[in-house]
């Protein structure tokens, strides 16, 4: 729920990261964007419209209660992460004589605010916020000036504290109806020579914000610009970015970043900028082919991704992982010996004289031989774009919740159907039959389907190639048929239904953690919460009130549009 990521993201930062902002526009208040009275050297610049009211909102909210006696927050304070944040909460309250608490933050938060992080691992920042003067002597970081040392730039005076044994600075400055905190003097004294007309260098000068801003459209409730060429490399980033995908980030120098909130809706502008252009965009009829794919996606479906251009090897593992082998990938290899199991002496009993010992157990491995034909009709194919759609169902006695999947492929030119189902069969063959028995094709309506236990169908409709493993998800996609796309041409579309599936997650994820129980709840142990059954169980309880998340991706030379838009249920 982006609500909660915003609001969060603000709390914590401001708590000891060095924070964030939001504000709303005043039409007293003196029209000249923050930025300009940053100094140059930032790696992230966050402004917003409205800090004040953001914070409130957070403090009101039922998500902040809900999400503060969560399995989540339990973990998230026992993490290094944490604990570092603490530590530095600690180090700005011995440095400012003042606890970095919500009281504290409630007293600084302004409407326009902007704050400016020049070092993720000293956590050195510098934030500006409109706040009448009036409301900024009446904080306690102002009465308690007396206990900084005096300082003056740009015709203004600021107050500076060091605590000696961290070596952590704390400066503020009231000026006019700006107050002014870092946790670096020589970044508060070049804000307030700014302020005065200095012509020094600010963030406004660096190629990075440049190019970020050149290339963003209006400004919403809060923008973010980030100078991913100094953020990526650096080892704190790379050691607590939770996403771990910073191989695919390495190829981006800056991103900007822009909120939009309704009451039904938050909708985040994200542009990334690519350090070069690629050798060749996707082509007009690949985007095209993508928004066309989406009009085939049930009303019900828990997840589904469109992408253009997708590789033959991609589509080969999408259909091999979903559909014809479904796996999870390959095993970890574990660096642990296995225990030896110690039994009483029994050799036996009547039970295993149905165990056979002369064959291996059928394992549903592929190999060159029978994927051959697949991989083969994939290679000469030309691919435009691919589909891939799951949802989830309770069986008959509510216990178990089954997976179904389909895959949908795009073609520049019609498929033949005879080849298809031939290729098809030949991947699954090996480990359901030494014969034709169950992967014969047999004729239902709109599609044909295996003859045996094995569930799989697939349909051709010309330059489309439909395989499922449930023919009720087959009909529905092939109903759709008939739809018009209402969606732009884009490189990739993707949407996930978390309202309908939240208990199936929850149901899903007890029965997978259950081996783990004993492992981890062993006595004399502090009880971990299990991971997904509680952890992530949790998570979604907390962000309940977003019922789907939607995001767009487009695609314009060296530049990366996303588009993510988050539905409310109230």
């Amino acid at each position: 729920m982006k609500r909660i990521a915003t609001l969060l993201l603000i709390a914590i930062v401001c708590a000891g990261i060095g924070w964030g902002a939001y504000s709303g526009t005043n039409p007293a208040e003196p029209p000249s964007p923050l930025s300009k009275y940053v100094p140059a050297g930032p790696l992230l610049y966050l402004e917003a419209k409205d800090f004040s009211a953001l914070l409130a909102d957070w403090n009101s909210s039922a998500q902040k209660k809900q999400w503060s006696q969560s399995s989540n927050f339990g973990v998230f304070s026992r993490s290094r992460l944490f604990m570092r944040l603490n530590g530095a909460g600690s180090q700005f309250a011995t440095a400012a004589g003042l606890p970095p608490d919500m009281n504290f933050l409630s007293q600084v938060a302004g409407t326009r605010s902007a704050l400016a992080l020049y070092d993720i691992g000293n956590l050195q920042f510098l934030y500006i916020t409109y706040l009448p003067s009036a409301k900024s002597m009446e904080t306690t970081l102002w009465q308690t000036r007396a206990k900084f040392e005096p300082r003056s730039a740009g015709g203004v005076d600021f107050y500076v504290r060091r605590d000696p044994e961290s070596q952590r600075e704390v400066a503020f400055a009231v000026s006019g109806d700006y107050l002014l905190l870092a946790t670096r003097e020589d970044l508060l004294a070049g804000a307030l020579q700014l302020m005065s007309g200095s012509q020094n260098r600010t963030v406004e000068s660096e190629p990075w914000w440049t190019q970020s801003v050149a290339s963003a459209g209006e400004a919403g409730e809060l923008r973010m610009v980030l100078n991913l060429a100094k953020i990526v490399p650096s080892p704190y980033f790379r050691t607590y970015w939770v996403q771990q995908n910073i191989t695919n980030l390495t190829q981006y120098s800056a991103e900007i970043s822009d909120l939009f909130r309704s009451k039904k809706q938050y909708r985040e502008e994200r542009v990334l900028m690519r350090k070069a252009a690629p050798a060749a965009d996707a082509s007009s009829d690949e985007l095209k082919a993508v928004a066309d794919l989406v009009r085939l996606v049930p009303e019900n479906a828990s997840i589904y991704e469109a992408k253009a251009h997708p590789s033959a090897d991609s589509c080969f593992d999408l259909l091999e992982a979903k559909l014809l082998a479904p796996h999870l990938g390959p095993p970890p290899a574990s660096q642990i010996a296995p225990q030896v199991q110690l039994t009483s002496g029994e050799t036996g009993a009547g039970s295993d004289l149905e165990t056979r010992i002369d064959q291996s157990p059928v394992q549903r491995t592929l190999t060159p031989e029978n994927t051959s034909a697949l991989k083969k009709l994939l290679n000469k194919t030309e691919l435009l774009a691919s589909l891939q759609v799951q949802s989830t169902e309770r069986d008959k006695a509510g216990v178990f919740v089954r997976i179904r999947s389909a895959a949908v492929l795009v073609a520049a030119s019609d498929w033949n159907e005879a080849s298809v189902h031939s290729a098809l069969a030949d991947v699954v063959r090996p480990g359901l039959t030494v014969s034709e028995l169950g992967v014969a094709w047999q004729q239902k309506s709109g599609y044909q389907e295996f003859t045996g236990l094995w569930p799989l169908v697939a349909s051709v409709r010309g330059k489309y190639l439909l395989v499922s493993d449930d023919p009720d998800l087959m009909a529905a996609i092939l109903s759709n048929f008939n739809r018009k796309s209402d969606v732009q041409p884009s490189v990739f579309i993707a949407g996930f239904n978390h309202s309908g599936e939240r208990a199936n997650f929850a149901r899903f994820s007890s029965v997978v953690d259950r081996p783990n129980m004993e492992q981890f709840n062993a006595p004399g142990m502090e009880r971990q919460p299990q991971f997904f059954s509680e952890n992530m169980v949790s998570l979604s309880s907390t962000l309940a009130d977003v019922s789907a998340e939607r995001i767009t991706v487009r695609t314009d030379g060296a530049k990366v549009r996303q588009t993510v838009t988050y539905e409310w249920s109230q």
